[in-house]
C-alpha cells in the first residue's frame, strides 16, 4: 500500500486543500500526549484507588475529561495511523498485517499519500516534533521526518519487539534517521523523552509548535527509573504510570513557566486499552469489559483529558462521544490549517464541544479489528457482529448482533438484542452503509494478504 510521492506531487496534493486561515499570533500550540496500553481505569481521576496521578488529576481539574473517547483501533499500529490521519486505519492499509501491527521484519509503513497532522501544521509554519514510539514503519522512507515532523527522538516500534528466535535486532533508540543507542536503555526512556519534550518547547516557545509525545509505556516490558521504581502501591505497573504522570506534570509546568499555557492545547489519551493477558503487569479497564486487542469497550475507550487554560472550562466533563480520529480536524480548525478535500475523513471537529458551545458532533463509532468490522456504536447503543475476548482464541460471529445500552450497562454485561430489534436493525444498516465505503480497500488488502 505504501507509495512515494515526488516533491511536485506532494506540493500538488497539499495545494488541493481548503484552509480557514489564521494570523500567526492566533495560532495555538498543540501537544498530544499518547500513552501505550494505558487502561481506562488506570488514573486517579478515572477511579484507580492505588495509582497516584496528581499531575493528571490536576490536569482534569483544570481541563475537560471525556468519558466516551475512543482510540481508532484496539492495537498499536492502526491506532496511531488513525490518530495521525483522521481516517479509519482500514483506509490507509494500516490494519492489513496478519499480526495486527508492524514488526521489525515488516516491510510496510504509513503510505506517503496519507496526510498527517504534522504535515497540515507544517504548511502553517509550525515547528513539529515527534518524541517516543512511532510504529508506523521503521524503514527510512516511513519514519516521522517523511510525514511532516522536523525532529524525532524515540523507538520505531514496540519495546518488546526483540525476539531472538525470530532474529530481531535489539530495540533501537533513534534521533532522526540515526540509531543513537541499541539496545535502548528503557529504564531511562520516560525521563529522557521528557527532557527532549521540555527542550523542544523551550526552543520553540516564540513560534507555534506541534509536539506529538508518544510514550513507550505502560507497554510490556515495564521499566521505570530509580526515582520511581518501588514507589507505587500498585507495584511496577503503578511505578510506570506514576512516572508518566510526573512527565505530564513537567510538560505542563514548562508551559506555565514560559507563560504559553493559555495559548496551548494539550490532549492526553492512549492508543488502546490494557494488556490484560499480562495480568499484574498489565493495567485495568475499570468497569469496562475486556482490554487490548478487543473491540469491547475496554479495548478502545480511553482515559482522555483536554487542557487549555482560559479556553476550556476547568473541571468540565464531556459525556458525548469522541475519538482520536477527531484530533486531525479539530487541530486543523483551531490552528487555521489545511484539511484534505480529496479523500474521506472519518473525524469530526470537536472545537465547539471543547469550548462548551455545542454537543459533540460524533454520534457513531465503528470498531475494527484488522480488516473486519466487529462492532458499531450509535448514540448509547452498541452492536457487536464479531467478538473475541482476551481469554478466547475463537472469533465468534453473531448472526443476531449482540446489543448493549452503554448508559445503563457500560460493562456490556446484558445483551438486550431480543427486546430491541428496531435498534439492532438501525445499527446493522449503519454498519452495512459504512462497509460499502471501505469495501474496495478491504478487497485489495485481502488479495495482498493471500499473496504473502
Amino acid at each position: 500500500m505504501a507509495m512515494r510521492l515526488s516533491p511536485i506531487a506532494r506540493a500538488a496534493l497539499l495545494a488541493n486543500l481548503v484552509a480557514p486561515g489564521l494570523l500567526a499570533a492566533d495560532k495555538p500550540n498543540v501537544v498530544v500526549i499518547f500513552c501505550d496500553d494505558l487502561g481506562y481505569g488506570d488514573l486517579g481521576c478515572f477511579g484507580h484507588p492505588t495509582i497516584a496521578t496528581p499531575s493528571l488529576d490536576r490536569m482534569a481539574r483544570e481541563g475537560q475529561k471525556w468519558m466516551s473517547f475512543y482510540s481508532a483501533a484496539p492495537v498499536c499500529t492502526p491506532s496511531r495511523a488513525g490518530l495521525m490521519t483522521g481516517r479509519y486505519p482500514i483506509r490507509s492499509g494500516m490494519c492489513s498485517n496478519k499480526r495486527g501491527v508492524l514488526f521489525p521484519d515488516s516491510g510496510g509503513g504509513l503510505p506517503a499519500s496519507e496526510v498527517t497532522i504534522a504535515e497540515l501544521l507544517k504548511e502553517q509554519d509550525y515547528a513539529t516534533c515527534c518524541i517516543g514510539k512511532w510504529h508506523l514503519g521503521h524503514q527510512k522512507q516511513f519514519l516521522p521526518m517523511r510525514h511532516g515532523f522536523d525532529e524525532w527522538f524515540g523507538i520505531p516500534y514496540s519495546n518488546d519487539m526483540h525476539v531472538k528466535r525470530r532474529g530481531d535486532p535489539a530495540v533501537p533508540l533513534m534521533r532522526g534517521d540515526e540509531v543513537v543507542e541499541q539496545p535502548a536503555n528503557q529504564n531511562t526512556l520516560t525521563k529522557r523523552y521528557t527532557e527532549e519534550a521540555v527542550a523542544f518547547i523551550d526552543r520553540n516557545k516564540e513560534k507555534p509548535f506541534f509536539l506529538y509525545f508518544a510514550h513507550t509505556f505502560p507497554h510490556i516490558p515495564l521499566f521505570a527509573s530509580t526515582d520511581f521504581r518501588g514507589k507505587s502501591r500498585r507495584g511496577l505497573y503503578g511505578d510506570v504510570v506514576e512516572e508518566l504522570d510526573w512527565s505530564v506534570g513537567r510538560v505542563l509546568d514548562k508551559l506555565r513557566q514560559e507563560k504559553i499555557d493559555k495559548k496551548t492545547l494539550v490532549v492526553f489519551t492512549s492508543d488502546n486499552g490494557p494488556w490484560l493477558v499480562m495480568r499484574l503487569r498489565g493495567g485495568s479497564a475499570g468497569l469496562l469489559r475486556d482490554g487490548k486487542g478487543t473491540t469491547w469497550e475496554g479495548g478502545m475507550r480511553e482515559p482522555t483529558i483536554f487542557w487549555w487554560p482560559g479556553r476550556i472550562e476547568a473541571g468540565s466533563t464531556e459525556s458525548g462521544m469522541g475519538s482520536t480520529l477527531d484530533l486531525l480536524p479539530t487541530i486543523a480548525s483551531l490552528c487555521g490549517a489545511l484539511t484534505p478535500k480529496d479523500r474521506q475523513l472519518d473525524g469530526h471537529d470537536l472545537s465547539a464541544t471543547l469550548f462548551g458551545d455545542a454537543p459533540s458532533p460524533r454520534d457513531t463509532m465503528f470498531f475494527y479489528r484488522g480488516t473486519r468490522l466487529h462492532a458499531v456504536r450509535h448514540g448509547q447503543w452498541k452492536a457487536h457482529f464479531w467478538t473475541r475476548g482476551w481469554r478466547q482464541r475463537k472469533l465468534n460471529q453473531h448472526e443476531t448482533p449482540l446489543l448493549f445500552h452503554l448508559d445503563l450497562d457500560p460493562s456490556e454485561s446484558w445483551n438486550v438484542a431480543a427486546k430491541q430489534k428496531k435498534n439492532v436493525a438501525t445499527l446493522t444498516a449503519l454498519a452495512e452503509a459504512h462497509s460499502k465505503t471501505v469495501q474496495p480497500v478491504v478487497n485489495q488488502l485481502e488479495v495482498q494478504l493471500e499473496k504473502r
